[in-house]
Order: structure tokens, then sequence, then C-alpha cells
């Protein structure tokens, strides 16, 4: 029997999951299907389709309930709806009981609508009481399984949506981020990149996911260039590196008050002390 592994996304963008969909070789991507997932049952788009993939997972994939019908995505739309209103009216609550610094995000219905899920972020508060908030919106919604759920920053800027802090129409982890990258300011100064907080840090109030975009290439790059501050010879005379272009693979050097700041390659300079040791050991150092 052929071994079927699909990937489900919940949401656009979101992190994928994969479960076992071998009974039901007829489903492709772009098609939506019912799982049993930890939070109850969920309706989710295919992403992707592995036939017989190589790494196995330990104890296997779970299988997928069945393929999504139309009502099923009536359905679906009903409990958006729904979701729509609990945001709305757990927003009023958290106003109503004086709850600063608690940002109501999102609701979330399982398919059979037994379990609703609010999601919510905390500014600056890891462990906020949240018992008079609970109970105030179980005595609206007394007939379905309420769980309050804690994002991040990120999570809440991914889910909020809007205008990306350089502009973009978009944001990034909204369009297509899946999941996030560890972000360090070592990586804006590698890059070159000013710390103005201005030119770093994203909508969220994080360090800007893009960072880590061309890290990688910046770090190749700059690995067979002279470091700023470093004394180098070049087809000028010698002088002093003051900045550096990786992708360029270029240095600008500081030769002398005539001659000024000028651009060379990585090929047309050598490390200052390494030529001196080198002509100290010919004898003419």
């Amino acid at each position: 029997m052929t071994n079927i592994i699909i990937g489900v996304r919940f949401q656009n963008s979101g992190k994928i999951y994969h479960f076992n969909a071998s009974d039901h070789p007829e489903i492709q991507a772009g098609d939506h299907v019912i799982v049993e997932t930890s939070r109850g049952t969920q309706l989710g788009e295919v992403a992707s389709v592995m036939v017989d993939p190589q790494n196995q997972r330990d104890g296997g994939w779970k299988s997928i309930v069945r393929q999504a019908t139309p009502r099923d995505l009536v359905l679906r739309q009903i409990w958006e709806g729904k979701e729509a209103e609990a945001v709305v009216n757990c927003r009023a609550k958290v106003t109503e009981l004086n709850l600063d610094g608690i940002k109501i995000v999102d609701a979330e219905y399982t398919l059979d609508g037994e379990r609703l899920t609010i999601v919510y972020n905390s500014e600056g508060q890891e462990n906020t009481k949240l018992s008079n908030l609970q109970k105030a919106m179980k005595r609206l919604y007394p007939k379905v399984q309420m769980e309050f759920r804690q994002i991040g920053p990120r999570d809440t800027a991914k889910i909020m949506g809007g205008l990306g802090a350089c502009g973009i129409e978009t944001r990034c982890c909204t369009r297509f981020l899946t999941e996030f990258s560890p972000i360090s300011i070592k990586m804006a100064k590698t890059q070159g990149i000013s710390l103005a907080p201005s030119e770093i840090t994203g909508m969220c109030g994080r360090l800007r996911c893009c960072l880590i975009y061309e890290y990688e290439q910046y770090q190749k790059a700059i690995k067979d260039l002279p470091r700023r501050g470093k004394r180098v010879i070049t087809p000028a005379g010698e002088g002093k590196v003051i900045n550096v272009n990786p992708l360029k693979e270029t240095i600008l050097v500081a030769v002398d008050k005539s001659t000024g700041i000028k651009e060379f390659s990585k090929d047309e300079v050598e490390p200052w002390a390494e030529t001196k040791t080198q002509k100290k050991k010919a004898g003419k150092g």
C-alpha cells in the first residue's frame, strides 16, 4: 500500500502539520480535510502531498478523519463569523474589567463548535490573572469548553497583519513565514545595518525577521575580507580599512592625505602584518 503523508495548515501561512492520508489517494494540494488535533476537530487545507516519504516519524502519523465536504466548508465560515463575535465580546469584557495590558488577538472554534479558544497577548506581564475574565466569558458561552491561550508579540503581529515596518503592504510574517527564527543584533552588525531601533525593529517591537534573510550570504562574503581598522597594502600604498562591501567583495581604504579613500577589490590588497613578516623572513625587513 502506498504511504501518503499530507501537510495541513489551519491558517494562512500557518505552521504545517503532517497526517497520514493513505486511505485517500485522491487528495491533492489545495483540498480540505477534517482531522483530529489536540484542540479538537479541525478543518485544514492540504499544503503538500508526499508519497512514500523517506524520513519516517517515530510512531507514525495520525490519520485524517476524512476529506472535507461542501457542508464542512460552509460550517467553517459560520464559525469564523462567531469567532469574530467572540473577539468583540471578549475585548468588551477586558475593558469592563479594566485589565490593562491584555490584548485579545483572535478566537478559534473547533469545527464541531464544542471548544472555543481565546488567543491573547499580555504586554510586559508573564503571569496575568484572567480568572475574572474567564468567568465572565463562561457566562456568555456556557455550552462550550473554553480555553485561553497566550501568544508572544511576533505571533500577535502575524495574526493582526497590516503594514510592515519597511512599508511593505503585508508583513512577511503574515504573508509567508510559517515559523519564527531566532534573530540577534549580530545579524544587523554583520550586514552593516544601522542599529537605530527604527531601522531594525519590526511592528511587533522585536528585531525584524528579515535580518536573517541575507545574513548567511554576508557571513560567507566577509570571511575573505579584512576587517575594519586593519592595515593593508594596496596598489596605491599602505592604508587602513575604514569600511567593507561584502556583496561587492571590495574594501574602502584610507591610504594617505593626498590619495584619500580608495575602493579596492579583495584580490588587490594584502594584509600589512603578513607582508611585513614575509619581508623580515626574506631579510628585507
